[in-house]
């Protein structure tokens, strides 16, 4: 791969929250286009991004599919957590719309943050703590949750948002496990999605089960029967957002700082809500708006607080 100068790196992780930021509008349109059962949509995404990245490591770099005995058992319950995310973030899209979920996701910043204080003792300062209150009060306003009406008529969708960002939370948090085992991203991507297709393939397969979005009878697994614009965008689905949007997110971490990365990641939302308005014609009321701001700064005070802290760690050796 050719060198690219710092500048274009910037191009890059920008193009990466781009490619992100359409997960949730290929979710809005399938589930309102096609009306698709949710746990069968996140099941195919699942199963697509195995099917479009196996062959593609198997080939360039072979040694990328091998694993470590100790280390699959790691790797299934990061694949269940994956499975648990998936599930509540499609239930989010479909129920709030892709900028409301897509915003309250952003909210794991504040999850996290909390997580990494009762499980791995990390340090809860004060900028910490402005964060987490920015990203919850946020939260409670991009979802409505202050009004007594919306617990009424869109619980769901809101125990379904919260529940997403507090899946990924942990999500996020099994991601720095699997850099501290020494995994490669690329192959703890594979196999993560891998044991989540499986799980989710099951979760849809168990009869009597009542589940919000699952396979009713063995046939709604094939949902989208022989509509292949229908299969096409939930391929696409897989490969744009997951594949490219990780692919130049990787790329972009050679040439530049991970907390650079990251800051410019939190454009996502931004994105997201430009073409939620543009194709579904999502609109944010003023609440919303101020909500947005409030988790998304708190997103840029908790990753600035990591990079000073690396910093000061650092020096401190």
């Amino acid at each position: 791969m050719a060198k690219i100068n710092a500048y274009k790196a910037y191009w890059v992780a920008l193009a990466s929250a781009v490619f992100l930021s359409t997960t949730a509008i290929f979710i809005r349109f399938l589930t309102t286009n096609y009306a698709m059962p949710v746990l069968v949509l996140a099941f195919w995404r699942d199963f697509f991004v195995v099917l479009t990245l196996l062959p593609i490591m198997a080939i360039k770099v072979p040694r990328l599919v091998r694993i470590q005995h100790k280390d699959l058992h790691f790797l299934l319950i990061f694949g269940f957590l994956l499975a648990i995310f998936n599930s509540f973030w499609t239930i989010s899209v479909a129920l709030n719309g892709a900028a409301v979920a897509t915003v309250l996701c952003y909210c794991s910043a504040a999850f996290t943050a909390i997580l990494g204080k009762w499980l791995l003792k990390e340090d809860l300062g004060w900028v910490k703590i402005i964060a987490i209150v920015c990203s919850l009060l946020g939260c409670v306003l991009v979802a409505g949750a202050y009004d007594r009406t919306a617990w009424q008529t869109n619980l769901t969708g809101i125990l379904s948002g919260v529940l997403s960002g507090l899946a990924y939370a942990a999500y996020s948090l099994m991601g720095r496990s699997a850099s501290q085992r020494g995994l490669n991203p690329w192959t703890t991507l594979l196999y993560t999605f891998g044991f989540a297709a499986v799980i989710l393939l099951v979760l849809n397969m168990i009869p009597g089960f009542n589940l919000i979005g699952k396979a009713v009878i063995p046939h709604d697994l094939f949902w989208l029967g022989t509509d292949l614009k229908g299969w096409i965008v939930l391929f696409l689905l897989a490969a744009i957002p997951t594949v490219m949007g990780f692919g130049l997110y990787n790329v972009s971490l050679q040439y530049l700082p991970a907390s650079v990365v990251n800051l410019i990641a939190t454009s996502e939302p931004v994105f997201t809500t430009i073409l939620a308005y543009l194709i579904f014609h999502e609109k944010f009321e003023m609440a919303q708006w101020l909500g947005s701001i409030l988790v998304m700064t708190g997103v840029i005070l908790l990753r600035l607080e990591r990079k000073e802290r690396r910093k000061d760690l650092a020096s401190s050796k």
